[in-house]
């Protein structure tokens, strides 16, 4: 049988830690294979993002139109866009695929703090992307950063502010809990219901870079593999806490 296979739609980081290289490891793990399509090359480490490369935003056309030639796609995974006018690029050549769930890791600043979307392109995301995405997976700075709002101070707050998020189109907001506080590391899942599910597992202290493009990478492989929506979410969650608590060799 042919495997399932996911379109990514991200950038490179030189590191390894995130980006394409993270989101190409996490679908090998899931037994899901990978299309790519490059937005920008990045040249970063642990602690600075040293210089970006933005790829032309009809090369990435390109690139998205030769992927869906090339095979039927079980699920698209985006990641870093970098500027409007490669978002306007990605949302255009998407268009058609309406079928295939699209899931959307909103990449706006880097773990060390560089901007990796620029304002109009947060715009852009709100207008354009949003409209056509299956799952949006903010963490809880970016929900506020997306609706120009201060960061919510507890759950009911920032489920509201997910709930508002889903306003622009989406069908449905994963809020992830890892700069929140507690004994525990929930995420909350906003369905295309409008119910809402808690996502909870052990909280590890310390931070991992490219654990948001591994969670979205993730769902993305479950949903191409056939699992619901929240059954992608809580297999993805499992994963990026097991890679967590286990040391590479």
């Amino acid at each position: 049988m042919t495997r399932p296979a996911v379109l990514l739609i991200a950038a490179t980081d030189s590191s390894g830690g995130a980006g394409l290289t993270r989101d190409v490891r996490v679908l090998t793990d899931f037994g899901v294979d990978a299309l790519c399509a490059v937005t920008a090359v990045t040249a970063q480490s642990d602690q600075r993002v040293a210089a970006v490369h933005h790829v032309p935003p009809e090369v990435v056309q390109s690139q998205i139109a030769a992927a869906l030639e090339t095979r039927r796609l079980g699920a698209v995974k985006i990641g870093m866009l970098g500027d409007r006018a490669t978002l306007e690029a990605v949302t255009d050549s998407l268009a058609h695929i309406a079928a295939v769930p699209i899931v959307v890791d909103p990449v706006l600043v880097s773990s060390s703090g560089g901007i990796l979307l620029d304002t109009p392109g947060r715009t852009a995301l709100l207008e354009k992307l949003l409209p056509r995405a299956t799952l949006v997976t903010p963490n809880v700075p970016e929900v506020a950063a997306l609706l120009g709002e201060p960061v919510a101070a507890d759950e009911a707050g920032l489920i509201a502010q997910g709930q508002r998020l889903r306003t622009f189109g989406c069908q449905a907001i994963l809020l992830k809990g890892g700069h929140a506080s507690g004994e525990a590391a929930v995420d909350w899942l906003i369905a295309p219901s409008g119910s809402v599910h808690r996502i909870t597992s052990e909280r590890v202290s310390g931070s991992s870079r490219g654990t948001g493009c591994a969670l979205a990478s993730g769902i993305a492989a479950g949903l191409a593999s056939g699992l619901s929506l929240l059954e992608a979410c809580r297999r993805a969650k499992s994963y990026v806490l097991d890679a967590m608590l286990t040391p590479e060799s």
